[in-house]
């Protein structure tokens, strides 16, 4: 006797839900919400310039670091990743590693990414690859970039920009009739890299020359920072973004500030080459409360992208630069300096709107619990869990993320998914994260661990995937 099912369908229209709930929580609530994509890294420049790609390899594959990771691991030399081999041998060449990711997002999102906006049904291996890039190929007049935000029903995108950059993109696609809100977001990291005092002398110069500045002491240092706080939010910023291993919450005197920028930036050229552990931590606890602090006047988010071990493989930094797929998780203790920094500007009455985000899913309960310490019904879900990030933006660490914040907070005050991408057609991740999240709905419903009230939970599920984030961000204005 063959006791052996059929086996659902891959990627069917019930594609990650489970049940019969899940299916009607997904299909008649989530599906149709549009997005708010207030964290990504997509280019300004190619949305105010509506770019229209030649291949599906510029679209697709450019400086997508996921991938070139996943070709490098299955054997692929670095010329078909960020290297001199022409676009279609990098489109082969994924097509070629795309069957053993089994198991790896990379699996799901490719395939969705096919489907949404493509059409494309087929699975991609060697065989299907030219007609696949074909017939993807022949679609692309219709999909430059801003059609590609319409398609995916887009309604606000919050790009990551240096306080140096001149925002003219932003600009130009302010005065274009284009119907998606396209802001930036302030990012200062290098403002803080003292770590590498050549690096930072540099960024000071750039800074001064940007504000016309001459910049030789800490208090020029933050006026000119400030002047470019002050223009982003002319230019409709709402939100602030660091990437940083820890918080830093080190004791500090501002005089003994003022001599470390000093002793970095006596003659431009002649400033120390090497600060201490000590001296780097008191100097970024610094301007973070600086940055803490403006941003709680401008009544802006901030927002914080915990855990990240980068640049490891430091011969292929060399080669390569940043950004090109040598980070990984890292093990940073994480709650004192998290205490420490909100704390003290919670004590000051200078905390502002935070989403924190964790790269380690060994600390999802620290953060989730830290969040409830400084939540003081000022505002709903004032501190946020953010979405999992990077290496966790995908089932199992989407799941512990949800999970997490559901055991020890309020998962209905949640804003949700963002792409944290670099790609137009990484929206599909929104899709992912709707069926992930009805699916777990879903299920605690036909379990009886929820009451049978589909209308209510789609509501919640409504306001997790958009509409918690359009008041969040005061979008519903």
């Amino acid at each position: 006797m063959n006791n052996l099912t059929t086996a659902p369908a891959f990627l069917s229209e019930d594609f990650l839900l489970q049940t019969e709930t899940a299916r009607r929580l997904y299909h008649d609530y989530a599906r149709s919400m549009p997005i708010m994509d207030y964290h990504c890294h997509l280019p300004p420049d190619q949305i105010a310039a509506n770019k229209q790609f030649e291949n599906m390899t510029q679209l697709w594959l450019y400086g997508d670091h996921y991938k070139w990771r996943a070709m490098r691991t299955n054997g692929v030399d670095e010329q078909y990743c960020t290297g001199s081999a022409s676009d279609w041998q990098k489109f082969e060449k994924w097509a070629e590693t795309v069957p053993y990711t089994l198991r790896n997002p990379l699996y799901h999102w490719t395939h969705l990414e096919l489907r949404n906006p493509f059409g494309v049904n087929d699975v991609l291996n060697p065989e299907t690859a030219r007609s696949i890039y074909d017939s993807c190929n022949e679609q692309l007049p219709q999909f430059t970039a801003q059609r590609l935000l319409k398609h995916f029903d887009v309604r606000v995108v919050c790009t990551t920009d240096d306080p140096t950059d001149s925002l003219e993109h932003h600009r130009t696609i302010a005065s274009q009739p284009f119907g998606v809100r396209i802001l930036p977001t302030f990012r200062p990291d290098k403002a803080m890299a003292v770590e590498d005092p050549v690096a930072f002398r540099a960024y000071v110069q750039k800074l001064g020359e940007v504000t016309n500045h001459d910049i030789r002491t800490l208090d020029g240092f933050l006026t000119a920072l400030k002047s470019r706080h002050d223009y982003f939010a002319e230019m409709g910023c709402r939100l602030s973004d660091h990437g940083l291993e820890t918080l830093y919450a080190e004791p500090y005197q501002e005089n003994e500030i003022k001599i470390i920028f000093n002793n970095l930036l006596p003659n431009w050229q002649q400033g120390l080459d090497v600060i201490s552990p000590l001296d780097e931590r008191k100097f970024k606890s610094f301007m973070l409360q600086q940055f803490a602090e403006w941003d709680h006047e401008k009544g802006w988010t901030q927002q914080f992208h915990l855990g990240a071990l980068r640049n490891n493989n430091r011969r292929r930094l060399r080669e390569l630069g940043a950004d090109t797929g040598w980070d990984s998780i890292g093990d940073f203790p994480q709650a004192v300096a998290l205490s420490r920094f909100l704390g003290g500007l919670d004590d000051q009455n200078k905390l502002t709107k935070t989403i924190l985000y964790n790269l380690n899913p060994a600390d999802n309960e620290v953060i989730a619990t830290m969040i409830g310490n400084f939540n003081d019904g000022s505002v709903r879900g004032k501190i946020q869990f953010g979405s999992g990030w990077w290496f966790l933006d995908q089932k199992d660490g989407m799941e512990k993320q949800i999970n997490a914040l559901s055991n020890m907070g309020l998962i209905s005050t949640f804003v949700g998914m963002l792409t944290d991408s670099r790609s137009f057609v990484s929206y599909s991740r929104h899709e992912y994260f709707r069926r992930i999240l009805c699916n777990l709905f879903g299920n605690d419903i036909e379990n009886g661990e929820l009451p049978n009230d589909v209308d209510w939970v789609g509501q919640i599920i409504q306001d997790i995937c958009y509409r918690n984030a359009e008041r969040y961000f005061g979008f519903d204005q």
